[in-house]
């Protein structure tokens, strides 16, 4: 078992990789915690690869936040191919509205290790921005997440 004293973690017996990721995993979730305040993108962005790691296939993630940028929830909305994911902005909208959410993070992973977005992530980041502004949803940012590396399309000014 592992203790965790601001920030510092130690464990009281050897470790193997499994035993790790299964650490990681569990301080993932509770960073993502419903009711934690998201309001550094950079907090975020750290978090990502971790939680993306593994899939062998694209998966697309919601981050659904109140107006005061609180998790109501982090969840897998799409999976896809190895190099694409079909995602519907009619589904993430409903989803958006049974969860009340004021606002929302976006984020998926390239399964071949490089975070360089498409154009085709810059028309789907566009396309659901139109959509949820319609019923007064914020998007933030969309994250594309390859291998351990990140970029945030909100910085490239595609958000």
């Amino acid at each position: 078992m592992a203790t965790e004293t601001a920030g510092h973690y130690q464990t009281h017996r050897p470790v193997n990789a499994e035993e790790i990721v299964a650490m990681a995993n569990r301080l993932i979730r509770r960073k993502f915690a419903r009711g934690r305040a998201m309001t550094d993108p950079l907090a975020v962005a750290s978090y990502l690869p971790a939680q993306l790691a593994g899939f062998e296939h694209e998966t697309f993630w919601g981050l659904f936040l109140d107006n005061q940028h609180r998790i109501l929830a982090f969840e897998q909305l799409f999976s896809g191919t190895l190099a694409s994911a079909s995602v519907y902005p009619r589904e993430v909208v409903k989803r958006a509205l049974q969860l009340n959410a004021a606002a929302l993070i976006f984020a998926h992973n390239h399964p071949s290790g490089t975070a360089e977005p498409s154009q085709c992530d810059r028309a789907i980041t566009q396309k659901l921005k139109e959509a949820l502004t319609l019923v007064d949803i914020r998007v933030l940012d969309h994250f594309v997440v390859g291998g351990d590396e990140v970029t945030s399309l909100a910085e490239l000014g595609a958000v």
